[in-house]
């Protein structure tokens, strides 16, 4: 996927200001709308033109744009990092994906199926207009160890808004939040009254946080199921054996049956991500590691047991 530099589209600064970047796509769409311009490019570069303007024009699109900075350059091969959007707060609404026909790869990849910058009501300015307060959205990314345990931590989310210069800025929004037991990558915990003020003394918004789970170093997680990898010998495998074997909650004994092949699957019930009404599992996949027949002896214990346990291959 090739990145797009929408600044070097509308030909203005990074620092431009939201008028500055509206006046420079009037300006160019004028120019190379196809009913007006008949150069052969004139519709991919009106294309290219609208897409930046719906990036740019947007304080939220644009605050996440720009977290990627100025060294990437227009054509380079690119692909966001996971969790690239997690710590921006932005308004409800919004799915732009295939939005206002055909916008580009990167573009959908990075704004097509979120909800930065979704619909806002009016700000007429009159004391008797009375709407409730839009609800917001952030995604945080926390570890499975907060899941599994339940924490109390305290964020800081980015809220951007334009000041009174045009230019976008970006104002910090610390909450103290709870993170229940059991909580799965891409459920939301609601914040009553943390959205958008209301207005005409209607009632806040809310502020809906989604869930995102860090990369763990020994753990995979699939809904409320953690997954390990562990390695035995092969004689734990063939005779049985009982290791310990790291989960969430700390080690625990595991019992390796008599006889046990590679890829085989252990389940330790209830060492999951698990609420009081649903329980998640860990399950362990085992894999043999043979070890390295350095010495003599070594080699001559292997060449014995190739004569005398044989395997099978079918």
């Amino acid at each position: 996927m090739e990145y797009k530099d929408y600044y070097k589209i509308l030909d203005i600064q990074r620092n431009a200001t939201q008028d500055e970047i509206k006046q420079a796509y009037r300006r160019l769409a004028r120019k190379f709308h196809p009913d007006v311009n008949k150069d052969p490019d004139a519709e991919k570069r009106f294309k290219d033109i609208g897409e930046a303007y719906e990036v740019l024009k947007d304080p939220e699109k644009r605050v996440a744009y720009d977290k990627f900075g100025a060294n990437w350059q227009a054509g380079q091969e690119f692909k966001p990092p996971p969790n690239w959007d997690a710590g921006f707060e932005f308004r409800s609404g919004g799915d732009f994906h295939g939005g206002q026909g055909g916008f580009s790869d990167f573009f959908e990849e990075l704004f097509g199926r979120s909800r930065f910058g979704g619909a806002q009501h009016g700000q007429s300015g009159r004391s008797s207009f009375r709407m409730r307060g839009d609800n917001h959205f952030a995604k945080i990314v926390i570890s499975l160890e907060d899941s599994y345990n339940g924490a109390r931590k305290t964020i800081t989310l980015s809220r951007p808004e334009v000041d009174e210069t045009g230019h976008i800025r970006t104002i910090p929004h610390t909450l103290h939040v709870t993170i229940p037991k059991g909580i799965t990558e891409g459920q939301h915990i609601r914040l009553e009254g943390q959205g958008m003020p209301g207005l005409g003394g209607e009632a806040s918004g809310d502020l809906y946080l989604e869930i995102a789970f860090e990369p763990h170093p020994l753990f995979q997680v699939n809904d409320r199921d953690i997954h390990y990898t562990l390695g035995v010998a092969p004689w734990e495998a063939a005779l049985g054996a009982t290791v310990t074997v790291p989960t969430l909650g700390g080690n625990v004994e595991l019992k390796i049956p008599p006889g046990s092949q590679g890829g085989k699957k252990l389940r330790l019930k209830g060492r999951g991500l698990s609420t009081a009404t649903r329980q998640g599992d860990q399950y362990v996949t085992l894999r043999i590691i043979v070890p390295e027949a350095r010495t003599e002896e070594q080699k001559k214990l292997y060449r014995r047991m190739a004569q005398i346990m044989p395997i099978n291959r079918g």
